[in-house]
């Protein structure tokens, strides 16, 4: 069975970083493109960044410069480095590898002074 956990979230005053992680328990992690999405309060989930699984990576424009997505096949792992933090920034942060039904629970992350 396929499970994804991810951590890192939290409170962070604006300017601020976290460090996202998703671990997925998966045989298969390291032939699929793995992305990041989120999704604000009352709004729908959106798509991030993906690391593919040839290590080339893509971001919506709206975190170009500041977020930063890496993979560690050996490890089973996504990671998101966000820096310099927005309050636009608020939401639950999900992983998901593309083109398939597995998704996490998420971890939060709330960008306020």
């Amino acid at each position: 069975q396929v499970q994804l956990v991810e951590s890192g979230g939290g409170l962070v005053q604006p300017g601020g970083s976290l460090r996202l992680s998703c671990v997925i328990s998966w045989r298969d992690f390291s032939v699929y493109d793995v992305a990041w999405y989120r999704q604000a309060p009352g709004k729908e989930r959106h798509w991030v960044a993906v690391a593919d699984r040839t290590g080339n990576r893509r971001y919506v424009d709206d975190v170009k410069g500041r977020f930063t997505v890496t993979r560690d096949n050996a490890k089973n792992t996504v990671y998101l480095q966000m820096d310099n933090l927005e309050p636009e920034d608020t939401a639950v942060y999900y992983c998901h590898p593309e083109f398939t039904t597995y998704w996490g629970q998420g971890t939060q992350v709330t960008v306020s002074s």
